[in-house]
């Protein structure tokens, strides 16, 4: 077949095709797949919107009950929308719709015979595509008309049902030159058809059942051997969750078909599986593109998909219903499971997932590939008692990751795992193929439970979606594009780094300006009272003094740093000096105390056991809400598991307590993490603590932490400052008493680092290339400590174009040494060329050793 012979299939679905506008897209890409590829296209359409599920109503009552009323209705939609694209409904449609209103009186519909339904069910499609080129014609398009029965012939299958035969059909779909070959005969040079329905082998009609119009695209692209399928949608393509319940979920730029597969299958909606696998037989590409915007790329599915390992999607079914059957007498009987088997067949249930045990084994039943009702479920559980005891759960969510090697990633899904350890988990099922792993829970425990995941994913690494090849945009940036981000500091100081480079490396360079920025952001307008900056995420005395004339007190976590703070800044006042230790020695609270600064309790046993220290003090309450929040477990502060904070629960005991002692309370503090994305955090944060401190008129001050998150992967949004506002403004008018208090670190300085270094060596080590620096984990601990993303570049060669994948590591006797896994950098990266680690102000210098005997990094100031 000649490539000026080759085929190209474009499916619309209903809401693709229920809109004058959206057929005015269908034309105008079927005109530009033609003139710009030198291609013949093939349009397959489905019915408008609704109106299968209309037909179906009809095909469930059949003739005679309310029948004509729902066959006016649907007369009545045709002709108004016959009307609105221009058109003579006598001229066009009048033929089908008398045929519509016929099958209203044949007598096959009293007793609803599969024949008779599957001719209800093919009129929206004749209807639908009828009007299409009617239009398309209308508007100068060269288009004809063919009927999908004359080309699709249903083909039995081995212990089909008769209902299967007919409504839920599979067709022939072997390449087939001939078959191409008769159909190329079409004079137009595109044509347009029917989804969803086939030719019966007795002549008459056959639906292809769920997802009819994806299949049948499919089958006339393998039929074809055509050059793509392509299925048009309301989407721009399959993402790695729902983006309706997942805004930050990733479009899937590229996949293979068996990855596709199971997507669709656990639950994505915009792809039936059946479609995909007379694709792949055939070898024929698919892409799933976007009607509205078909500028977007979509996902394309095909063969040659580069095979990355990692989750490409998470997806919920909800409606599962579980099976559990549990008999001692199943241990090593031989035939128990078929015997089981034997009586969902009996009863027409194709089973899901299967959990066993010595003495259980458990199933699960999709409704979307089932009938599963009251009835069918009470008479399978008593058909089943004969053999075992039986317990249906339901209903059930399942969650289910998908991605190539899963059974390599179980060490990434720590905080999967963690997650799901606080809900009750049914049953977990591993696909044998190495593709899937799911999780059935209570169907409302499920509920939000998708957001949450798929943070946690990509996150812990599992999901890899700086992945280029496979991953595109998010959701949100789809729908709502990305912001503009400003150029780095460093990019237009790359002169100057350099010579700082040469002085000698590894080095941290500082940029005050951008420290000031950040703070200005935070306290301009007046909304907070009083910010004290994270001393832990880096000390060094020029960006004390920067953020002290911005306006910036400073929390500190152990005496030596408060009295690190007096030392550079003797004329600050100890007011503005919030110290928050964690099981730090007596004699460190001591200290503080007579120090003047302000001073944060965190348990009912400080009350208890030094009373000597803190009877008549004023201080400061640290509560723990009961959760945690934040990019990594390790800097996750609040909940059970970590060691901060005071008990909301016992938040009364304290108080009583404390006024016992004297203790005047007079702030109430919260802080449950680091790297939080949500703007609504704080607010609910602060939400809290101001309705406890209603219970106390000395409380005059709520702290609600730190934790707010800068943009470290390329992907990644600036965070959100005027929703976090508007939310904290809320609660700050409601309780005007009090003020209110911020204590970000990582916000302020972060950006404003670069940590320098040269390249020792490059090497090339079973297909995987490396680029070593003078320094790693030693300089710069948070990649190894907290898998965490920076910015990685060759400021040597910043302008190459030419790039390849390297893992950048450092000189430190340890696997763990790596700064970043795949990093896109310049081929040619040689000895001594300046390598730059972006965003790394917060927590590197602060966190640098000098283990294996290496020196800390130098560090310089750039304040102009």
């Amino acid at each position: 077949m000649t490539a000026s012979t080759r085929w190209v299939v474009l499916k619309f679905g209903g809401t693709s095709v229920s809109r004058r506008s959206r057929w005015d897209t269908v034309g105008r890409l079927a005109a530009r797949r033609a003139r710009e590829e030198g291609v013949r296209v093939l349009v397959v359409v489905s019915a408008l919107s609704g109106i299968t599920n209309e037909l179906q109503a009809i095909a469930d009552a059949g003739a005679g009950h309310g029948t004509d009323a729902r066959v006016e209705a649907l007369v009545a939609r045709h002709r108004d929308f016959c009307a609105d694209l221009g058109l003579d409904a006598a001229a066009v449609i009048d033929d089908r719709l008398a045929t519509l209103r016929s099958l209203a009186t044949d007598p096959r519909g009293v007793e609803r015979s599969l024949d008779w339904q599957a001719e209800v069910l093919a009129q929206g499609e004749l209807l639908s595509s009828t009007l299409g080129v009617a239009y398309l014609k209308s508007q100068g398009l060269d288009i004809g008309w063919c009927d999908a029965r004359d080309w699709l012939d249903a083909v039995a299958l081995p212990n089909q049902s008769d209902w299967a035969g007919r409504l839920s059909v599979n067709c022939d779909h072997r390449t087939d030159a001939a078959f191409a070959e008769r159909f190329s005969m079409q004079p137009t040079e595109i044509v347009l058809t029917q989804g969803f329905v086939a030719r019966h082998g007795d002549g008459g009609t056959a639906i292809l059942g769920r997802g009819g119009s994806d299949t049948s695209a499919a089958y006339f692209g393998a039929l074809l051997g055509a050059r793509r399928v392509e299925i048009w949608t309301d989407v721009p393509g399959m993402f790695s969750a729902n983006p309706r319940e997942v805004p930050d979920a990733r479009l899937l730029a590229r996949l293979d078909y068996a990855e596709a597969q199971e997507i669709a299958t656990t639950g994505a909606k915009v792809l039936h599986p059946r479609s995909i696998g007379p694709c792949r037989d055939a070898g024929v590409a698919m892409a799933i593109l976007d009607t509205e915007r078909p500028e977007l790329p979509g996902t394309r599915i095909d063969a040659a998909a580069a095979t990355v390992p990692g989750v490409k999607a998470i997806s919920r079914r909800n409606g599962i219903v579980l099976v559990s059957m549990e008999s001692v007498g199943m241990w090593q009987q031989v035939g128990f499971l078929a015997d089981v088997f034997e009586r969902f067949k009996r009863h027409g249930l194709s089973i899901d997932l299967i959990g066993s045990s010595e003495t259980n084994v458990t199933v699960s039943l999709d409704p979307s590939e089932n009938l599963v009702t009251t009835n069918v479920l009470s008479a399978l559980s008593e058909d089943l008692s004969e053999v075992c005891r039986v317990k249906v759960i339901a209903p059930c969510a399942a969650i289910t990751l998908v991605g190539r090697g899963m059974r390599s990633l179980l060490h990434k899904l720590s905080d999967v795992w963690a997650t799901f350890g606080r809900e009750r988990v049914h049953l977990i099922s591993q696909s044998s193929n190495d593709l899937n792993l799911t999780f059935v829970v209570d169907e409302a425990d499920a509920e939000g439970l998708l957001p949450t995941l798929h943070a946690e994913l990509v996150r812990g690494g599992a999901m890899p979606v700086l992945d280029e090849s496979v991953f595109g945009p998010a959701w949100r940036d789809v729908v709502h594009g990305r912001p503009e981000r400003a150029a780095p500091w460093w990019l237009a100081r790359r002169d100057e780094l350099l010579a700082r480079a040469a002085l000698g490396t590894p080095r941290y360079v500082y940029h005050l300006p951008t420290v000031r920025e950040r703070a200005r952001s935070l306290l301009d307008g007046g909304l907070v009272d009083c910010g004290f900056y994270a001393l832990k995420a880096n000390a060094h005395p020029a960006i004390l003094e920067a953020l002290n004339a911005e306006g910036f007190g400073f929390e500190c976590v152990s005496l030596a740093e408060v009295q690190h703070v007096m030392r550079t800044l003797p004329s600050l006042a100890p007011s503005r000096i919030l110290f928050t230790p964690s099981f730090a020695p007596r004699r460190e609270y001591a200290a503080a105390f007579d120090a003047g600064v302000n001073v944060t309790l965190d348990s009912m046993e400080l009350l208890q056991r030094w009373p000597d220290v803190l009877a008549g003090r004023t201080a400061w309450l640290r509560l723990d809400l009961g959760h945690g929040e934040g990019h990594h477990e390790k800097v996750r502060t609040g909940g059970a598991e970590a060691k901060f904070g005071l008990p909301v629960a016992r938040f009364d005991a304290f108080m009583a307590q404390a006024r016992i002692l004297g203790v005047r309370i007079t702030g109430l503090h919260a802080h449950l993490g680091s790297g939080i994305d949500d703007p609504a955090h704080w607010r609910e944060v602060y939400g809290t603590l101001a309705a406890l401190a209603d219970s106390s008129d000395a409380i005059d001050t709520i702290d609600i932490g730190g934790g707010f998150p800068i943009p470290y992967t390329p992907d990644a949004r600036p965070f959100d400052l005027d929703t976090w506002r508007d939310g904290v403004r809320g609660i700050k008018s409601a309780y005007p008493r009090c003020r209110l208090a911020i204590e970000p670190g990582r916000f302020l300085v972060a950006e404003a680092g670069a940590l320098l270094m040269h390249v020792t060596q490059v090497v090339e080590k079973d297909g995987v290339r490396r680029i070593g620096l003078d320094a790693g984990m030693n300089a710069l601990v948070r990649p190894a400590m907290y898998d965490a993303y920076h910015g990685i570049h060759n400021l040597t060669r910043i302008d190459d174009a030419s790039l390849d994948t390297f893992d950048v590591v450092g000189p430190i006797c340890e696997s763990g040494d790596v700064l970043g896994h795949a990093r896109r950098l310049p081929a040619a990266t040689a000895e001594d060329d300046v390598m730059l680690v972006a965003d790394a102000g917060a927590y590197g210098m602060a966190m640098a050793n000098t283990y294996n005997l290496r020196p800390l990094p130098a560090e310089d100031i750039l304040d102009e």
